[in-house]
């Protein structure tokens, strides 16, 4: 009687945690499409604002009228880091016609490092949970980083993009709305 009560309490805890590593490791949906929440391709841009490395405010607004590629970024995710000097080198190609603004989910001080380590020089905004609430707005409601929007000087935003965007990518696009 007792070897089958411990057998019994071990099949009984087996089963449990089976049953619970299942449970945490089960296939979910893949993150959903960019603008499946929040704004998408065709709507008009959110409005942000966001602090800056120099205690100023970064806006949306600040960028009426002239076409803006936005970029959400962190210094801790590598594809990041990678796409950084594709993205100053689309501001510096650019210059006059397109506003390249980084958003970066990240402490100040990393960020101000990482900025001068690559001469990042378009105009960069920094925060946490209030990043998180715009990528949010902006289309991206799986929180995945990077991402990328562009919106034409109408406001209208004309395209997402997850993850880490290459020059080639980045240029096929902008040819398209410069």
């Amino acid at each position: 009687m007792r070897t089958f009560r411990l057998f019994m309490m071990v099949a009984i805890v087996g089963f449990g945690l089976g049953a619970g590593l299942a449970w945490m490791t089960r296939g979910g949906d893949p993150s959903p499409p960019p603008g499946t929440e929040g704004a998408e391709v065709g709507d008009m841009r959110p409005e942000f604002r966001h602090a800056t490395l120099d205690d100023d405010w970064l806006n949306a607004s600040d960028f009426d009228g002239q076409p803006m590629l936005l970029n959400f970024w962190a210094t801790w995710c590598a594809p990041c880091r990678r796409e950084m000097p594709v993205l100053q080198a689309a501001s510096e190609n650019h210059d006059g016609r397109l506003a390249v603004v980084g958003v970066a989910m990240d402490e100040p001080e990393p960020v101000r490092d990482f900025l001068e380590e690559l001469g990042i020089t378009y105009p960069v905004a920094v925060g946490g949970s209030d990043v998180m609430n715009t990528q949010r707005a902006w289309g991206n409601s799986a929180g995945v980083l990077p991402y990328t929007v562009l919106v034409d000087g109408n406001g209208i935003i004309q395209w997402q993009h997850y993850g880490e965007v290459t020059a080639d990518e980045l240029e096929e696009v902008l040819g398209e709305w410069l």
